[in-house]
Protein backbone atom coordinates (compact mmCIF):
# COMPACT_ATOMS: atom_id res chain seq x y z
CA UNK A 1 0.00 0.00 0.00
CA UNK A 2 1.13 3.11 -0.87
CA UNK A 3 0.21 7.09 -0.37
CA UNK A 4 1.43 9.54 -2.78
CA UNK A 5 0.78 12.97 -1.93
CA UNK A 6 1.60 15.79 -4.32
CA UNK A 7 0.45 19.83 -4.78
CA UNK A 8 2.24 21.39 -2.17
CA UNK A 9 4.35 24.62 -2.75
CA UNK A 10 4.57 28.50 -1.91
CA UNK A 11 1.48 30.83 -2.37
CA UNK A 12 0.85 34.26 -1.10
CA UNK A 13 -1.49 34.66 1.64
CA UNK A 14 -4.82 34.63 0.48
CA UNK A 15 -3.84 32.43 -2.09
CA UNK A 16 -5.10 28.61 -2.72
CA UNK A 17 -3.49 25.20 -3.80
CA UNK A 18 -4.73 21.45 -4.07
CA UNK A 19 -3.59 19.05 -2.57
CA UNK A 20 -3.69 15.45 -4.04
CA UNK A 21 -2.91 12.02 -2.26
CA UNK A 22 -3.09 8.91 -4.51
CA UNK A 23 -3.83 5.42 -2.62
CA UNK A 24 -1.99 2.34 -4.80
CA UNK A 25 -2.86 -1.16 -3.17
CA UNK A 26 -6.31 -1.20 -2.06
CA UNK A 27 -9.18 1.53 -1.34
CA UNK A 28 -9.65 2.93 2.43
CA UNK A 29 -12.93 4.06 4.11
CA UNK A 30 -11.20 6.96 5.53
CA UNK A 31 -8.81 9.50 4.19
CA UNK A 32 -7.71 12.64 6.18
CA UNK A 33 -4.97 15.06 6.24
CA UNK A 34 -2.74 16.59 8.77
CA UNK A 35 -0.46 19.16 9.43
CA UNK A 36 2.91 19.77 11.08
CA UNK A 37 4.35 23.29 11.72
CA UNK A 38 7.70 23.61 12.90
CA UNK A 39 7.56 23.73 16.90
CA UNK A 40 4.37 21.94 16.67
CA UNK A 41 2.51 18.72 17.15
CA UNK A 42 0.57 17.16 14.14
CA UNK A 43 -2.66 18.11 13.65
CA UNK A 44 -5.89 16.35 12.12
CA UNK A 45 -6.67 19.06 9.15
CA UNK A 46 -9.58 17.48 7.59
CA UNK A 47 -11.01 14.19 6.84
CA UNK A 48 -13.26 12.06 5.17
CA UNK A 49 -15.14 8.71 6.09
CA UNK A 50 -17.32 6.07 5.90
CA UNK A 51 -20.34 5.35 2.50
CA UNK A 52 -22.04 8.62 3.29
CA UNK A 53 -18.71 10.38 2.64
CA UNK A 54 -18.99 12.38 6.24
CA UNK A 55 -16.08 15.34 6.86
CA UNK A 56 -14.52 17.14 9.74
CA UNK A 57 -12.60 19.97 9.96
CA UNK A 58 -10.40 21.29 12.34
CA UNK A 59 -11.66 24.66 13.02
CA UNK A 60 -8.81 27.28 12.20
CA UNK A 61 -9.75 26.00 8.83
CA UNK A 62 -13.43 25.44 8.48
CA UNK A 63 -15.07 27.17 5.74
CA UNK A 64 -11.77 27.52 3.74
CA UNK A 65 -10.43 24.40 3.10
CA UNK A 66 -12.37 21.55 1.37
CA UNK A 67 -11.86 17.94 1.20
CA UNK A 68 -13.42 15.57 -1.17
CA UNK A 69 -12.21 11.70 -2.74
CA UNK A 70 -12.96 10.13 -5.87
CA UNK A 71 -16.04 7.65 -6.12
CA UNK A 72 -13.44 4.94 -6.43
CA UNK A 73 -12.28 5.95 -2.66
CA UNK A 74 -8.19 5.87 -4.30
CA UNK A 75 -7.74 9.52 -4.33
CA UNK A 76 -8.08 12.03 -2.08
CA UNK A 77 -8.04 16.04 -2.38
CA UNK A 78 -7.70 18.83 -0.04
CA UNK A 79 -8.39 22.40 -1.63
CA UNK A 80 -7.06 25.19 0.83
CA UNK A 81 -8.37 28.62 -0.62
CA UNK A 82 -8.02 32.03 1.67
CA UNK A 83 -4.74 30.65 2.64
CA UNK A 84 -2.69 32.30 5.55
CA UNK A 85 0.39 31.88 6.96
CA UNK A 86 -0.39 30.32 10.21
CA UNK A 87 -1.39 27.45 7.63
CA UNK A 88 2.12 26.94 6.68
CA UNK A 89 3.27 23.48 7.50
CA UNK A 90 4.23 19.90 6.06
CA UNK A 91 0.90 18.34 5.05
CA UNK A 92 0.37 14.65 5.58
CA UNK A 93 -1.71 12.72 3.62
CA UNK A 94 -3.43 8.70 5.79
CA UNK A 95 -5.85 6.52 5.14
CA UNK A 96 -7.51 3.71 7.37
CA UNK A 97 -10.07 0.84 6.56
CA UNK A 98 -11.77 2.03 9.25
CA UNK A 99 -14.48 4.78 10.12
CA UNK A 100 -12.07 7.90 11.54
CA UNK A 101 -14.07 11.01 11.57
CA UNK A 102 -11.96 13.05 14.25
CA UNK A 103 -10.06 10.31 15.48
CA UNK A 104 -6.46 10.74 14.11
CA UNK A 105 -5.20 7.14 14.71
CA UNK A 106 -4.37 6.27 10.81
CA UNK A 107 -2.42 2.94 10.21
CA UNK A 108 -1.04 4.29 6.43
CA UNK A 109 0.59 7.43 5.68
CA UNK A 110 2.04 8.93 3.17
CA UNK A 111 4.91 11.37 2.66
CA UNK A 112 4.52 15.15 3.46
CA UNK A 113 4.18 17.90 1.32
CA UNK A 114 5.40 21.04 2.32
CA UNK A 115 3.08 24.64 2.46
CA UNK A 116 4.01 27.87 2.49
CA UNK A 117 2.10 30.74 3.03
CA UNK A 118 4.01 34.07 2.62
CA UNK A 119 2.52 36.95 4.12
Amino acid sequence: VQLQASGGGSVQAGGSLKLSCAASGRTFNSYGWFRQAPGKERELVASISGAGSITYYADSVKGRFTISRSNAKTTVNLQMNSLKPEDTAVYYCAADPGFRGADSRYSYWGQGTLVTVSS
